[in-house]
């Protein structure tokens, strides 16, 4: 996809008819048996997916669920790869912190993923502690959005 491309980006909520294409853009739903491909099925069903679109098609997608501690949680965010680096993140990230019911928005990543860790960075979302256990030998970063909107 061209750069000029993701300006006309818009950020909509997610539904049913955008399952299949939600996979076939996430490289891990198509090597972990199907687990991803569920997940995405039932995260549409629950609405709580936001999807990046461009006039080319899907450019990513953001979950927010409200498990944690009954705040809002960025549980997924995932850009194809060849839209990273164009700001779909950072308008995904953006628009889940507007539409939270919550008055906070956490996320987490793993300490070895930098880019995602610059992104939080650089939109403002402040790291608020780290989880050793969950992948061996590579905590887990936690991040708190301090513009979380209460949307509801």
């Amino acid at each position: 996809m061209r750069a000029d491309g993701f300006r006309a980006l818009s950020v909509r909520a997610g539904s049913a008819a955008d399952v299949e294409h939600l996979v076939n853009l996430d490289p891990v739903a198509g090597s972990d048996g199907g687990e991803r491909h569920a997940a995405i099925q039932r995260w549409c069903r629950d609405g709580a997916v936001l999807v990046a679109e461009t006039p080319a098609g899907l450019a990513g997608y953001c979950v927010v669920e409200y498990t944690f501690f009954e705040r809002g949680f960025v549980t997924m965010l995932m850009v194809a790869e060849p839209a990273r680096g164009h700001g779909v993140g950072e308008r995904l990230l953006r628009a889940a912190a507007a539409s939270c019911r919550t008055d906070k928005l956490f996320t987490s990543t793993n300490l070895s993923n930098h880019p995602m860790q610059r992104l939080l960075q650089r939109i403002g979302w402040r790291s608020v502690g780290m989880v050793h256990g969950l992948d061996d030998g590579d905590p887990e970063v936690f991040y708190l959005c301090t513009s979380a909107g209460a949307a509801e």
